[in-house]
């Protein structure tokens, strides 16, 4: 198989596997087509030339679903993807959304070798600077058990922690940085404006009103209570 049908496989397994775990989202090839820019036509005819290749389950207008080894092979692309990213963010200093955009090219062309290489140098990371979780080489999440929401539906009063940045384009991250909306940051959520799909959140002591378009993309865990916090510590000296 050359490079260039390769990386259209690689980058429609991925697209499937991301639509297929993503909250309200489907994978009809409708979708999979606008995710990846091409038109409905030729995802549902690569999704036929997957499912003969036992890549895919496709049966006309129902979503597509991974096989095992589907499966596997999204997994293996986003692997390389995460770790790149976190090598790119770390080595070089590259933005947020210079590591997306150049780790799209690199998890193309970096052989499983390689991977575990740069997985070693890197610690064997459980999340890439976007907070993904980053799988190991069987495929397998390790990134532990914290309870997340996107922060479109925490609660109003509680704080929370940024714990993943589900966009990829520049201005998205640079809106982001700007305000301090990164991974570990603590966030306050103000108030709840469900009619106009609006929360006014502080983060900083700065107070931002966000509409349910970029909260939908940011995921948070909730913050201990002080109680919570002394009774852990107790559990756990």
């Amino acid at each position: 198989m050359d490079n260039l049908i390769s990386v259209a496989t690689e980058n429609f397994l991925k697209t499937v596997y991301t639509l297929g775990n993503s909250i309200g989202k489907n994978t009809r090839p409708g979708t999979v087509a606008r995710e990846l820019g091409i038109t409905n036509a030729a995802a549902t005819d690569m999704a036929r030339k997957l499912s003969a290749k036992n890549l895919l389950d496709y049966t006309k207008y129902r979503e597509l679903k991974l096989t095992s080894e589907g499966e596997k092979m999204a997994l293996g692309v986003i692997r390389k993807h995460r770790l790149w990213e976190t090598f790119l963010h770390r080595v070089f200093g590259l933005s947020m959304h210079e590591i997306h955009r150049e780790a799209e090219q690199l998890e193309h062309f970096t052989s499983d070798f390689l991977t575990e290489r740069l997985s070693l140098f890197l610690g064997h990371p459980t999340t890439d600077p976007h907070g993904d979780p980053i799988p190991d080489a069987s495929g397998v999440f390790n990134n532990g058990n914290t309870e997340v929401l996107p922060l479109s539906q925490a609660t109003e009063g509680e704080k929370y922690t940024v714990s993943r940045l589900q966009g990829s384009d520049k201005e998205y991250f640079d809106f982001c940085q700007q305000n301090d909306l990164k991974v570990n940051s603590v966030i306050r959520i103000i108030n709840r404006y469900p009619n106009n799909r609006m929360t006014e959140v502080e983060v900083k002591k700065r107070k931002l009103l966000l509409h349910e378009d970029l909260t939908s993309t940011i995921t948070v865990s909730k913050m201990p209570s002080s109680l919570e916090f002394h009774n852990r510590k107790r559990q756990n000296p």
